[in-house]
């Protein structure tokens, strides 16, 4: 495998590549099911909402979804990760950067601050801060809809098995452009991207 380099975080190739990604800090919600779902896009709409609050200067926030399945589901790898389970499985953790290191008295205040309709979040709205430490990861910026992502996924895990490293942790994808769900997805940019570790 050829030397690693280090990469922005919101930077990526239009082929598979390995890199290093640094340290990020986020305002993050958790939620459980199938993404595209109208609570899918409530929690995202939230999450949003609130970042605006902290920070007046952002015009849209950069939304970033990290995806898992719980114990007791079959394993993943990158290619068949959204295939070997039932989607109604999936849990994940819908996340906007910031620029500081959020505590939860932080995130209290800034609900709070903001418009009436997320002074109350649902009971099952666990917002929470959290980060990514700077990890190794291997990555792909897809172009166009998320449903055709499953081709992108396995030129990704075919660059994985050609240098020697399989996924690590949680899936996660960056979506550089603003969207909701009756966006047209055919210009839509998103970074898939998974931590790895040696084979």
């Amino acid at each position: 495998m050829a030397e690693i380099k280090s990469t922005e975080h919101y930077s990526a190739t239009n082929t598979p590549e390995i890199v290093h990604t640094e340290a990020v800090h986020y305002l993050s919600v958790l939620g459980k099911g199938a993404p595209g779902s109208a609570e899918f896009y409530r929690k995202k709409t939230l999450v949003a909402d609130l970042l605006k609050v902290l920070d007046a200067q952002i015009g849209f926030p950069i939304i970033e979804v990290q995806y898992w399945y719980p114990k007791g589901a079959e394993s993943v790898n990158i290619a068949d990760f959204y295939t070997a389970n039932p989607l109604s499985l999936l849990e994940y953790r819908i996340l906007t950067k910031t620029s500081q290191l959020l505590t939860k008295e932080k995130i209290e205040e800034i609900v709070s601050a903001s418009s009436s309709s997320y002074k109350t979040p649902s009971d099952i709205d666990i917002l929470e801060p959290f980060s990514i430490p700077a990890q190794t990861v291997i990555q792909v910026m897809h172009h166009g809809p998320f449903a055709d992502e499953f081709s992108t996924l396995a030129d990704l895990e075919q660059y994985a098995e050609q240098n020697g490293v399989r996924r690590s942790g949680p899936h996660l994808e960056i979506h550089l452009d603003s969207f909701t769900a009756k966006t047209p997805q055919d210009n839509l940019r998103t970074i898939l991207r998974d931590p790895v570790r040696n084979i």
